[in-house]
């Protein structure tokens, strides 16, 4: 059985997962901690917890379309209501009393994974307690994950690199995983604030360096304001190799149908558009540019799980 591990954090590492769970893989998501926000936030304030919520959302990806829909649909639920309640995820609190009664932070995942018959395993990236911090070309730093996030800051200066601090080790069975994975799915996400933060432990360019899984980079659909404003298809795929330490990626999925222009027209909106393709300059830093269409369009612009699934599995046989 292949062994496909998939790196990153947010809305598209779980659409990548659920479109993965439906095949014979033996499946890992490997996703940040360095959160800072909602009910993550307030968690990791108050008990010093291990932020949870890409986690959570990589545990819901992975129930069995047949499994427990009741206890799936309580780890996606919020409270919207209440004032010590308000805004924090069941599933949040759920990881950090598992995480109390098992006495460790991944003993209360690994708990998660078994009540939930997930079909794969989830690991966090580390388990060691740090800030993300983005230093603006300006020489402005901005620490904290949400503080580096469109609303806090106008997006007018751009990052120049992103950093932690302490700096955390990378968790052992992410390392392991890493290192025996026939694939590595590497996004899609947003790219200073889910994926790249997973590049920066110590630990994590070793493991793949040791790996002889190909790397499968998928690129956004969109671009962001305030972190790959005016980014072409070329200026993520080298951004991305430069914190790996690579020279090449293996793999670069990029979406090739077209977009609804009244959905672009409401993400213009909030400075959001269409990522180029710059196949010229992208060519030299690819091994195999793979161009489909893998695009959900309803009244949201989302990479579709089960499109984009078959085009990674193709790429395992």
């Amino acid at each position: 059985m292949k062994k496909v591990v998939v790196i990153g954090g947010g809305t598209g590492t779980f659409a990548v997962l659920k479109g993965l769970k439906h095949y014979p893989l033996e499946l890992t998501a490997i996703v940040t901690t360095f959160d800072s926000g909602g009910s993550t936030g307030m968690l990791r304030d108050e008990f010093g917890t291990l932020p949870s919520g890409d986690i959570r959302r990589c545990l819901v990806a992975l129930v069995p379309e047949n499994g427990d829909s009741v206890l799936r649909d309580l780890f996606n639920y919020r409270f919207d209501s209440g004032s010590s309640l308000h805004g924090h995820s069941f599933g949040n609190l759920f990881l950090h009393a598992l995480s109390e009664i098992s006495g460790s932070r991944i003993g209360g995942i690994r708990t998660a994974v078994q009540l939930l018959n997930c079909k794969g395993n989830v690991l966090p990236v580390s388990i060691d307690d740090a800030d993300l911090c983005a230093e603006l070309l300006d020489g402005q730093v901005i620490r904290g994950e949400t503080n580096i996030d469109i609303p806090k800051h106008s997006g007018k200066i751009p990052i120049k690199r992103v950093f932690l601090d302490p700096q955390p080790m990378i968790f052992e069975e992410a390392y392991s995983a890493i290192v025996d994975a026939d694939l590595i799915v590497i996004g899609p996400g947003d790219l200073y604030t889910s994926i790249i933060p997973n590049t920066l432990v110590k630990g994590f360019t070793d493991a793949l360096n040791e790996s002889n899984g190909k790397i499968a980079y998928v690129l956004n659909i969109m671009t962001k304001w305030g972190e790959t404003n005016d980014f072409t298809a070329s200026r993520f795929a080298g951004e991305m190799l430069s914190y790996l330490g690579k020279e090449k990626l293996d793999y670069i999925i990029c979406n090739s149908a077209l977009l609804d222009p009244k959905l672009i027209e409401n993400y213009s909106t909030h400075s959001s558009y269409p990522v180029p393709f710059d196949g010229d300059e992208l060519e030299p830093l690819v091994g195999e540019v793979v161009l489909n269409d893998i695009v959900n369009q309803t009244d949201i612009i989302r990479h579709d799980p089960g499109k984009l699934a078959r085009v990674l599995v193709s790429l395992c046989m």
